[in-house]
């Protein structure tokens, strides 16, 4: 996995559905998903079913915890731990 490309695709697909801008600069890799409002309970399943379609991984029910999911920064530390191991 493209690190790299990782981050672009999740910023994009946060910034397109959720923020509703192309604005690079609206999404910092370590703003907190639930903290700022951006995704609900909703938007994480959401995530989650993107990550499987894009990536290839399954999130099981244990690891839908914000270590994992709350940031651009932690999904690709939880990608790149998945990938790998």
């Amino acid at each position: 996995m493209n690190t790299d490309d990782a981050r672009h695709q999740l910023r994009q697909f946060i910034l397109n559905n959720y923020l509703f801008t192309d604005d690079q600069a609206a999404l910092a890799d370590d703003t907190s998903f639930l903290d700022n409002g951006i995704l609900d309970s909703m938007g994480i399943l959401e995530l989650v079913d993107f990550i499987n379609e894009t990536f290839g991984v399954k999130v099981a029910g244990g690891e839908l915890v914000p270590e994992n999911l709350d940031s651009i920064n932690s999904v690709l530390k939880f990608l790149t731990n998945k990938t790998q191991g």
